[in-house]
């Protein structure tokens, strides 16, 4: 597994801390299970967000052997 880079610690990091603030305030909870849950909730968004963020070198890797799926393929009728 590769180590995440900066970018994925920086997206991650500013989305479990706004959506964690934001879902506080709209909420307006001041429960300790409720205030747990949010946190929760929000580590994961966080998570998801930094696993999806792109890896460096990954776009536009296709080697030219590789057609496109889409790529001047017609069947033809035998």
């Amino acid at each position: 597994m590769p180590r995440p880079t900066a970018a994925q610690f920086a997206y991650g990091s500013c989305t479990v801390v706004v959506s964690a603030l934001a879902m506080l305030l709209l909420s307006r909870t001041t429960s300790g299970p409720w205030i747990a849950v949010i946190a929760l909730a929000a580590l994961a968004l966080g998570l998801l967000v930094a696993w999806t963020v792109p890896l460096p070198g990954t776009r536009g890797t296709r080697t030219p052997a590789e057609p496109a799926a889409h790529e001047g393929r017609v069947p033809t009728a035998l």
